[in-house]
């Protein structure tokens, strides 16, 4: 057994032999039963503290001995029977080793492969493969393959879910990528110091925890508080600038490809034709330098950044890769000066365009958002008016795109509003279908 991998056969098909993961694997997974009695001990840490108190150190160093080497035969014996396949058709991924789970992934259901490598991952030389597939919102993962294997792999997948024959996906190898563009670690550092959100989290860990202290004179309930507090300001700053870091978007025949991080790298892919919405964020600190962050949200994906910060005419003209055809509406209608009545301050924030390619809106006064759907990617559209809206003429059109996204016009002329909706939901009819095919590897 160990010298022939087992072959799976199916139906009209020959034989097809799995291969399990790389050899490293057996050690990540010996954690599981340590993080299991690690979560009973954050659930009731009294409970776990009177029976540490009860116990010698004979009978901790006996348990350690027992611990360890079961959790290494789990691990080992999870590996064992962990396999995976690719027929002509699917990605084919066996796991279990009490309760047994296979796994069909179809082929041309995959949308992205993205390889990431954690930290001690790149150390062991190894990574980590994520598939994104049509129509789910759970990732299946391959943890861990070798680097080559996991990049020849992901292009073998790219290549048949762009309908190469099976014989020859493997000589196809990964498409080539062309940078378009590259976040400077200063440039991002300071952006993340001019955001908002990182000042306003370091103040409020800094002031809680000084006011409950000269309140309480309580230790424990200063470090209750703070210690959320401190994480949150963490992930504010230092958490993205280690995510972020090193953020570069190459353009290929698979879509635009991501590379980020300064610990854990990842190596993403933004699929062509499956990108729904489009933000630029534009924080109010960053307006002196043009800078601006471009968010998006993609069918199936829980990808949300594509940019973390950027010139705005360059972030533009990489946002138009991702939209083919559309460009920056720059002249956007304000919303009718009576509806300063339902929202006194906000209604000065409020925008809305329409272009031959997207139904723009942007709202804030201080730090604004654009919001950019593509018409094709339009789901359906709805028009709302509250009885205070009624009386003064006004109502919100919303345009509902994939993702479970909404964007809404807010506020806008009541007879416009009308006008919209049916001219909105012709514009949509269209757009689907002289919308190019959503395919990989084209051009």
């Amino acid at each position: 057994m160990a010298g022939h991998p087992p072959v799976a056969e199916r139906a009209g098909h020959a034989p097809v032999a799995e291969r399990r993961l790389h050899p490293v694997t057996p050690f990540r997974r010996a954690w599981a039963p340590v993080a299991v009695l690690a979560g009973w001990g954050m659930h009731d840490p009294d409970g776990v503290q009177a029976q540490l108190a009860r116990l010698t150190t004979t009978m901790l160093l006996t348990g350690l001995a027992v611990l360890v080497p079961l959790a290494g035969l789990y691990g080992f014996l999870s590996w064992w029977c962990t396999h995976y396949a690719v027929t002509d058709s699917e990605l084919r991924i066996r796991t279990g080793l009490l309760f047994r789970r296979t796994a069909h992934i179809r082929l041309e259901r995959v949308q992205a492969v993205d390889v990431s490598r954690p930290l001690l991952a790149r150390v062991a030389g190894v990574a980590k493969l994520r598939i994104d597939v049509v129509g789910t919102d759970d990732k299946d993962e391959l943890a861990f393959l070798g680097e080559r294997e996991a990049r020849a792999l992901r292009a073998e997948l790219l290549a048949r879910a762009a309908g190469f024959a099976p014989e020859t996906a493997r000589e196809v190898g990964e498409a080539p990528a062309r940078e378009l563009l590259r976040v400077p670690p200063r440039e991002l550092a300071l952006s993340l110091l001019l955001t908002g959100a990182t000042w306003g989290s370091l103040g409020a860990a800094l002031v809680v925890p000084t006011v409950l202290w000269l309140t309480t004179h309580s230790l424990w309930t200063v470090l209750a508080a703070a210690l959320p507090l401190v994480g949150t300001a963490g992930a504010n700053g230092v958490g993205r600038f280690v995510s972020e870091f090193d953020w570069t978007v190459g353009e290929s025949q698979d879509g635009l490809r991501i590379d980020r991080g300064l610990l854990d790298r990842a190596h993403e892919t933004v699929p062509p034709g499956r990108v729904q919405t489009v933000r630029i964020v534009e924080p109010l600190l960053w307006r002196r330098r043009h800078w601006v962050r471009v968010e998006l949200d993609v069918a199936g994906s829980r990808k949300s950044v594509l940019i973390p910060v950027a010139p705005r005419a360059l972030a533009e003209s990489v946002v138009a890769r991702v939209l083919p055809g559309v460009t920056m509406p720059r002249r956007l209608s304000r919303v009718p000066r009576r509806a300063r009545w339902c929202t006194p301050v906000r209604w000065r924030g409020y925008h809305f365009a329409v272009t031959d390619a997207v139904f723009a809106t942007r709202s804030g006064l201080l730090g604004r958002t654009l919001c950019l759907v593509p018409h094709a990617k339009v789901q359906s559209v709805r028009l709302t008016q509250g009885p205070w809206e009624r009386l003064w003429l006004l109502a919100d059109v919303h345009v509902d795109a994939g993702a479970g996204k909404t964007v809404t016009a807010r506020l806008r002329d009541a007879e416009e509003a009308a006008r919209l909706l049916g001219e909105q939901a012709e514009r949509s009819r269209t757009g689907r279908r002289d919308a190019p095919p959503d395919r990989w590897m084209t051009g």
